[in-house]
């Protein structure tokens, strides 16, 4: 199963939600037409098979085709580090997805952000390292514009689901991404906070790099499972502790989620970014090594002329 090639009308008028899921978000519930698809990539093999199904929509309107990966494997059997995200993200690029909502679990670095509570951040600050952070390279050079790292239109459409679903939301903020496994010191908790970052996780990026050079909608909901380190008025972030949280999250975010599927539009005319890497290229097209074409053609093949 894949999908139109990017350059075909069918690829960028069809809309097709993705859900990666974070840690305690293992299944989309309401899938009719369910099957497992698994795929290899130019870039290895996806955490895990694919769930592909569709997903009822509001108003009488057709069912939304939907995609859903366990980020970290199911049983959770991958480190933050292990993970590969550039299979990941061409694995949904292959499947057609267009929007690409992103579930994940952090630490709040503000008291007013508490466990058990929803941020859809609208920045990011990448602390990780070691990570593959683009699909390019090889012969082929790209920039593609990060300034605004998610997807406006869809993360107000998280915004709007989780209000409806009574959840504490917080509108936008800033989330750190750290290489993980360990959780921060007291020293790099206060830290950030000194940035003014707002919440911590380990995975939105390079997800959300690589996301925006696959032209796919990408949207974080942030899920608030402890307060990181620095408020010690409270005890030291522990796996038991959050794990208590996720699975309270994890039934929220799975509500969440086929809200946001309800209320989706009919096509993809809405996207910002449907054509981010139309002037991020800047290699002579004629330099290209065939190599580097065929792995690259999902992603970039539509703005390379014939070799």
């Amino acid at each position: 199963m894949s999908a139109p090639h990017p350059a075909s009308p069918e690829a960028r008028d069809r809309l097709v939600l993705g859900v990666v899921g974070g840690s305690g978000l293992y299944e989309i519930e309401g899938l009719t037409e369910v099957e497992k698809v698994a795929l290899e990539t130019p870039f290895g093999r996806p955490s895990d098979a694919y769930t592909v199904g569709v997903l009822p929509r509001e108003g009488g309107l057709p069912p939304v085709r939907a995609v859903f990966l366990p980020r970290h494997g199911r049983g959770h059997v991958l480190l933050p580090s292990e993970i590969n995200f550039r299979a990941n993200v061409h694995g949904f690029k292959q499947l057609g997805v267009t929007h690409l909502v992103s579930v994940s679990a952090v630490g709040s670095l503000r008291e007013d952000i508490a466990p058990g509570h929803v941020v859809a951040p609208d920045q990011f600050i990448d602390r990780t390292n070691g990570r593959a952070q683009t699909f390019f390279g090889g012969g082929l050079v790209a920039h593609v514009q990060m300034g605004d790292p998610v997807d406006a239109g869809l993360r107000e459409r998280l915004l709007r689901a989780a209000e409806a679903e009574g959840a504490r939301i917080h509108a936008r903020g800033t989330c750190v991404v750290m290489e993980g496994p360990a959780f921060s010191t007291r020293a790099e908790s206060n830290l950030y906070r000194a940035w003014g970052a707002d919440v911590i996780g380990m995975t939105a990026l390079p997800e959300a790099k690589l996301a925006r050079e696959a032209e796919i909608a990408y949207a974080l909901l942030a899920m608030a499972t402890d307060y990181d380190c620095w408020h010690q008025s409270e005890e030291e972030v522990s796996v038991e502790a959050v794990v208590a949280v996720l699975k309270a999250n994890a039934a929220l975010s799975r509500r969440i989620v086929r809200r946001v599927a309800a209320a989706l539009p009919l096509t993809t005319a809405e996207l910002p970014y449907p054509q981010a890497l139309t002037h991020a290229l800047i290699t002579d097209p004629t330099k290209v090594p065939a190599e580097t074409r065929r792995r690259l053609d999902l992603i970039a093949g539509h703005l390379l002329p014939p070799a």
